[in-house]
């Protein structure tokens, strides 16, 4: 059977559609259960009368579409928090002043230099019952106040909303917590909290019971810290206390992957247990013992791992694909594919959108589907050269499938992955196997000596050879300028070309070739949007003024900045660059007078001084001036007043204050993020 004829394909990609509908184009979530519920009985009507009359199937087949598609846009709603009406986001006096809120914390996040970070469950806002998940800031101080998951906290604050981007081309923060249904956070001290009693007792306690006994018991067994971090990544995917160097490396030598449990890992574990089980004899009753025991280990290794959405997702695909094994539909592993991320979204839709999701289900398929092909290529005799080969073909199927995906998320792309794959995946391979067995010692007491000692040198050994092929720099390619049109015709371009490297022909030959004119003609329309594009763009930057001014693909620094004036490097700006396809021609201290478009802006530093005859369209204060903005306001006339992070926060409530009185429009870039004249 092809692939696409499986009736769950059509369904599953309906069911996609439905779920980005709703995401990009909102609905009331009533107007879509009215349609869904007319779309449910017209499903159940022709379902009956095309058994007798086939003359309707095709109708019946498009309302099984339309009736998917409903069913994925109204998911999406009802997993949006912030519709529902007792969600704390409607509790609009918490964010105003400080409220008592009692929640629950449910899981650790990485830390900062100032603050502690969670995630929590809000039970009651001023004893009014509210729901919702919040990040909960706990300042390091003295005060020796553990917080743990499942503790019930009591405490008073006011929410703070999630701050968005304030730059251009900046990743946004506040819209990824929201597609986590987290809409605000809260920042208070440990001596600020009371702690109740009674945690609540749930698989999240419990997974963090275990979870601080495994990391109880390796301290103990004196397990070196730097080693240990990259460890429980590794093998349980908690990256918080993994350093940025060590990070970073693992970035450069393309082995970001193996620090966050993916199917890599969960395949790992899951090949252990096979061959673990071995000796039980492959008969009906055996082979169900094997499925009940893969798939509680996977269970129990979600429950170790803390129940993070990336583990979950890999647990949820290979308990498909053990179940698929098990019922002997191993020829139709799409569809076992297909069913996993169907479930997964119809309980998470939101999934849709994470990286993590988008990149694991993406890697994995192209190495189902184009390894094969690649490997068939060469076939050496000699083990040594098998054993590369097939690891390099795994390497660059998964590539070649996340490349694109990769660019345009993270507009880099190291060079030397093939290299780091290679020589990874047999110490990953014994890493993997022996962290299986030190966890499952640390779960129950402290590891033996030799153990640990074993573990650990592999753990040191991997990060060596991370950090020996990151040092080549020259081989990491940063900054690539990577845009919608572009991800959406290499994708094209990729997959025509492997169906036509498949099975040649002249049709698909000339998908093919249309395909190159496609990827042509989105290089040609960004090309033309670029050079059209004429903006100047005051940034948000904390303490100091940076302006630029873009005519096509040059870009004119303004900034007040001695350093980016000789090294224009700084990751507002670059990200600016990569995301407009920009390189700068030139950098200027910051004048008094620029002119943009037909518009006249004065900028007023520090000195505070002007000319009454200037008859600016904006006036930009910078660096804190002291002056009588009514009395600026009063000479030149300006039709709007913008401030930017360069000035006190104090100050400029006064000029907001000012300019509200006036009527006169005032953009404080601390707040609404960059102003952008076009």
């Amino acid at each position: 059977m092809k692939v696409l004829d499986f009736p769950l394909v059509k369904i599953t990609i309906w069911f996609l559609l439905g779920i980005l509908f709703s995401y990009y184009l909102p609905n009331t979530l009533f107007n879509l259960c009215i349609v869904l519920l007319i779309g449910t009985i017209d499903f159940s009507l022709l379902y009956f009368s095309s058994k007798n009359n086939k003359k309707l199937i095709t109708l019946f087949g498009i309302t099984t579409c339309f009736t998917s598609f409903c069913i994925g846009a109204a998911t999406l709603l009802f997993h949006t928090d912030s519709l529902q009406k007792s969600n704390y986001i409607h509790c609009t006096k918490a964010f105003e002043t400080s409220q008592t809120i009692t929640l629950t914390i449910r899981e650790k996040l990485k830390s900062n230099a100032y603050n502690d970070r969670f995630i929590a469950l809000i039970n009651s806002i001023n004893n009014q019952n509210y729901t919702g998940k919040i990040i909960v800031n706990i300042a390091k101080d003295s005060i020796k106040k553990s917080v743990i998951i499942g503790n019930i906290i009591k405490l008073k604050a006011t929410l703070q909303h999630n701050s968005n981007a304030k730059n251009p081309n900046q990743f946004d923060y506040g819209k990824y917590l929201a597609d986590r249904q987290i809409y605000a956070q809260l920042y208070v001290s440990k001596s600020e909290i009371s702690i109740a009693k009674y945690a609540k007792k749930d698989i999240w306690y419990y997974s963090g019971c275990l979870h601080r006994r495994i990391l109880t018991n390796l301290e103990r067994a004196h397990f070196n810290a730097a080693e240990m971090n990259v460890a429980l990544a590794l093998i349980l995917g908690q990256q918080q206390e993994i350093s940025s160097d060590i990070i970073q490396d693992y970035q450069y030598s393309g082995a970001t992957h193996i620090l966050s449990v993916s199917g890599l890992h969960v395949g790992f574990i899951m090949l252990f247990i096979n061959f673990i089980l071995k000796p039980i004899p492959n008969t009906r009753k055996g082979s169900f013992i094997k499925l009940i025991s893969i798939l509680i280990s996977l269970a129990g290794f979600a429950v170790i791992s803390g129940l993070s959405p990336s583990v979950l997702r890999s647990v949820v695909m290979f308990s498909f694909i053990a179940t698929g094994n098990h019922l002997r539909r191993g020829g139709n592993i799409y569809h076992t594919l297909l069913v996993s991320i169907f479930l997964i979204l119809l309980f998470e839709p939101y999934f849709l959108f994470d990286v993590g999701f988008q990149l694991s289900y993406i890697a994995l398929f192209f190495i189902l589907w184009l390894q094969p092909l690649l490997k068939n290529i060469w076939t050496p005799k000699n083990k040594v050269l098998l054993y590369i080969w097939e690891a390099l073909t795994v390497s660059f199927a998964a590539q070649i499938g996340a490349f694109p995906l990769c660019l345009y998320y993270f507009h880099q792309f190291p060079g030397l992955f093939f290299v780091t794959n290679i020589v990874i995946i047999p110490v990953l391979s014994f890493i993997m196997i022996a962290g299986i067995i030190v966890m499952i010692f640390a779960v129950f007491c402290s590891p033996p000596e030799f153990l640990i000692i074993i573990f650990e040198k592999s753990i040191y050994l991997l990060n060596h050879i991370i950090h020996y092929v990151a040092s080549f720099e020259s081989f990491v390619i940063i900054d690539i300028s990577f845009n919608l049109y572009y991800l959406i015709t290499f994708y094209l371009l990729i997959i025509t070309s492997i169906i036509c490297f498949k099975k040649p022909s002249y049709s698909k030959l000339v998908f093919v070739l249309t395909t190159i004119i496609l990827l042509q003609i989105s290089f040609i329309y960004t090309k033309k949007e670029t050079e059209n594009q004429l903006e100047m763009i005051i940034y948000n930057l904390k303490k100091k003024t940076l302006i630029t001014e873009k005519s096509g693909k040059t870009i004119e620094l303004f900034t007040s900045d001695t350093a980016l004036l000789h090294d224009p490097k700084n990751y507002v700006l670059n990200s600016y660059l990569v995301g407009n396809f920009g390189t700068i021609k030139a950098t200027h201290k910051v004048k008094n007078t620029l002119f943009f478009n037909g518009k006249k802006i004065f900028i007023i530093d520090s000195t505070g001084t002007y000319q009454n005859k200037i008859q600016p369209d904006i006036v930009l204060l910078i660096q804190s001036p002291k002056l009588n903005l009514d009395r600026v306001l009063k000479d030149l006339h300006p039709k709007i007043i913008v401030a930017d992070a360069s000035n006190s926060y104090s100050i400029q409530k006064k000029w907001k204050k000012t300019c509200d009185k006036k009527n006169i429009p005032f953009h404080s870039t601390s707040e609404k993020g960059y102003y952008k004249l076009n």
